[in-house]
């Protein structure tokens, strides 16, 4: 399997488990990171001994609480708008349209893009204290990566 910075794939049986690995930065998500999930979801979809996906936070403080904002101030409005177009064609388009189940398993935050990651899924499953929104709404921003699929449903 592959080697990723950012995330870790583990497999126990028939299941894998990707894990945003990025605890420091409460796993948010990056171009590395949004990268190496298409890769390993193009891995686990060749993968026919893996049946399902498990999707899931680094730690214990958050599934994924968005995107890494320290990424996105030094980008212009072009290139800000391409790494959310790839995030949303190359990850949520396709979690959303796997053809094998996928789980969110959501273990913190789960906020802005962090939450579309787990509308994007097929299923979600949230520890009592979990903490789901998209802050970005009242700043008046809208959301950037894929949501609208879950609300299709």
């Amino acid at each position: 399997m592959n080697t990723f910075n950012n995330i870790t794939i583990d497999k126990d049986g028939k299941t894998a488990v990707v894990t945003i690995n990025r605890p420091s930065k409460m796993n948010a998500l990056n171009a590395a990171t949004l990268s190496e999930i298409a890769q390993a979801f193009h891995v686990l979809e060749a993968d026919n001994e893996v049946r399902g996906i498990i999707l899931t936070g680094a730690g214990e403080k958050a599934f994924v609480a968005g995107a890494d904002i320290q990424e996105f101030v030094h980008l212009n409005k072009e290139e800000a708008t391409q790494l959310s177009r790839r995030g949303h064609e190359e990850v949520m388009n396709v979690i959303y349209n796997f053809r094998k189940p996928v789980i969110a398993a959501i273990n913190g935050f789960a906020l802005g893009g962090g939450l579309e990651l787990a509308l994007a899924c097929h299923l979600r499953i949230a520890v009592e204290s979990a903490k789901v929104g998209l802050p970005e709404v009242s700043l008046g921003i809208i959301l950037a990566m894929g949501v609208h699929n879950a609300l299709r449903l």
